[in-house]
């Protein structure tokens, strides 16, 4: 760009006194008339120079200089359901004493991780806190799962292009942990597992309700023979994943009252961790 600008006034520079030498050198036309012509050459040249100047600014300029952010590729949503996929399918083909093991192995087992009758703060340092990660992964029916996938997909996705994908990831894997947390803590003694990601989907849900609390999410829904997309009310949806937790709260053993006050425990840890995080969004929406 320096190069361009010292060209365009050295060639200014030369046309100018092109214009004036030619004009007044060998002519016997009256001053005044020879001041007229210089003028409306003058003129003409100067909107030369406006046309140029402008297609400096219109074009030399925006090729240097980036206006806009470049678009990222956001990778933490699509991370997590593959990964749950992928242990589900699993799983499904494991033989049910197997499948009983690894559940049990790898599942949040409160009963292998709090004992009632001890001290709570040695036991928080104990490897087998590891199963409250693993146990975020772990679906035994497909409707535990797509409901579990789906919710994450409609509140994870806009979540993550606000939150970038690394605070989103952080969210779901912190919040998961905290929620199972606070479910083995509520049911210390218990030996049934608590299992699947929908203590971490509530941290997400939380994080979404308090970043936009009005917002409307687009749903693509089937009426009648047609695919209608429509906007719905995020309480809407949010009221629908309750009663879906609270379904699963009465289908059986592999949910039963283990995952409840995890949800809760997940939804609060979300709304905090916005709050928390507020001023590094606003940063991050800045650029």
């Amino acid at each position: 760009m320096p190069g361009a600008a010292a060209l365009i006034a050295d060639r200014t520079l030369q046309k100018i006194t092109t214009l004036f030498w030619g004009t007044c050198s060998g002519s016997d036309q009256p001053f005044s008339l020879l001041i007229a012509a210089v003028g409306a050459r003058s003129i003409a040249y100067h909107r030369q120079c406006i046309a140029v100047s402008r297609w400096c600014r219109e074009s030399l300029v925006f090729v240097y200089v980036e206006t806009r952010r470049r678009p990222h590729w956001h990778w933490a949503t699509l991370l997590i359901v593959t990964v749950c996929v992928l242990c589900f399918v699993v799983l499904t083909l494991t033989p049910p004493l197997q499948r009983i093991a690894l559940l049990l192995e790898w599942g949040t087992v409160p009963a292998n991780i709090f004992h009632a009758h001890e001290p709570l703060l040695p036991q928080l340092t104990d490897p087998a806190l590891l199963r409250l990660f693993t146990a975020l992964f772990i679906h035994v029916t497909w409707l535990h799962l797509l409901s579990n996938l789906l919710f994450l997909v409609i509140f994870g996705l806009p979540g993550e292009r606000t939150l970038g994908s690394l605070r989103f990831l952080l969210l779901f894997v912190v919040g998961g942990i905290v929620a199972n947390l606070i479910g083995a803590m509520s049911l210390a003694g218990v030996h049934l597992p608590i299992i699947g990601c929908s203590g971490a989907v509530s941290a997400v849900v939380g994080t979404y309700v308090a970043l936009f609390p009005r917002a409307r999410l687009g749903l693509v829904l089937p009426l009648g023979l047609y695919l209608e997309f429509v906007r719905v009310p995020a309480f809407l949806l949010i009221g629908l994943w309750v009663l879906l937790q609270l379904l699963f709260s009465y289908v059986g053993p592999s949910y039963g009252a283990y995952v409840w006050w995890a949800h809760i425990g997940g939804f609060l840890f979300g709304l905090v961790f916005a709050l928390v995080s507020r001023d590094a969004i606003a940063r991050r929406l800045r650029g």
